[in-house]
């Protein structure tokens, strides 16, 4: 992948946080903490704590008094939102894989009760670590507030996982599979640069042109992935390959097919990055980190 030139750089950032934010693997109970962080650290690219950073350092531009660490930890919070939600999805009774990110998934390198009790903590530290990242009270509040409700079940990641299994293996038509995309990805992605934005100290009209960015982005990120799991192979993806047909998922190529998934993708990622244009140079990195999501391969 052609990754932008920060991204090791705010990866290193990220995953030094999220190693002082878990809990050692030797913290009583040790089973849980190695488990824990073993999905947490098994290769993840950052994108959602990635996105928070960027979309703060927009406002935070040349503000002495802001601090870093706030949308770091913001960050690294939907990052452990996000794991939690892998974990669970893995499992038997949801869509019973094998593989994450090229490795065994948690239940099958520990077991199954040890993996819905690893999901279970790390959704609980998310919200730990979110009471105290280190901005007003009044921002923590609202960062809190987006979060928990894009993790949710109203327009959420959960409503729209459960919405994604409801139409398994029966026809939907295109309103179906939008709200399923965009609650049960674009939630989170949207609610990482929002979050962002709040920590960064935006005013309300620039928290609200960031949020359709995020929307818009996460959307497309999400029918960039149906596409991927058509067009690359298990060992390309890190994760069972074709999984969505097989299942007889809601995507976009089952129900549009490829050439128009792909056009809609680049549509909904020019859409997005309209939002950005008044930030012009200020914005570069979102805007970089917006067309990866796009244009990445497997």
């Amino acid at each position: 992948m052609n990754y932008p030139s920060f991204f090791e750089h705010d990866q290193r950032l990220i995953e030094a946080a999220l190693e002082r934010l878990l809990p050692s693997a030797e913290t009583q109970p040790p089973s849980i903490h190695q488990a824990m962080r073993y999905s947490v650290f098994a290769g993840g690219k950052r994108i959602r704590p990635m996105l928070c950073m960027e979309a703060s350092g927009i406002f935070a531009h040349g503000d002495s008094s802001h601090e870093p660490n706030a949308a770091i930890e913001a960050g690294c919070a939907i990052e452990f939102i996000h794991t939690y939600s892998l974990i669970h999805d893995d499992l038997p009774a949801l869509d019973n894989d094998d593989l994450r990110r090229g490795k065994p998934t948690l239940h099958k390198k520990f077991n199954e009760a040890t993996a819905i009790l690893a999901g279970d903590a790390l959704l609980t530290l998310a919200f730990e670590t979110l009471s105290k990242i280190p901005t007003g009270a009044e921002s923590r509040v609202r960062v809190i507030r987006e979060i928990s409700q894009a993790a949710g079940t109203v327009n959420g990641m959960v409503g729209g996982q459960v919405a994604d299994i409801e139409a398994e293996r029966k026809p939907v038509n295109a309103e179906t599979l939008s709200y399923i995309h965009r609650s049960k990805t674009a939630a989170l992605i949207r609610a990482s640069v929002v979050a962002g934005s709040i920590c960064g100290g935006a005013k309300p009209e620039d928290v609200e042109r960031v949020r359709r960015f995020g929307d818009n982005i996460g959307w497309a990120f999400q029918v960039v992935d149906d596409i991927l799991d058509v067009e690359e192979s298990s060992a390309a993806l890190g994760k069972t390959a074709g999984k969505d047909e097989a299942q007889q998922k809601a995507t976009y190529p089952a129900l549009f097919g490829l050439p128009k998934s792909h056009e809609f993708a680049k549509e909904l990622a020019t859409r997005a990055l309209r939002e950005l244009d008044c930030y012009a140079d200020r914005a570069t990195r979102l805007r970089e980190l917006a067309e990866f999501l796009v244009l990445r391969r497997a």
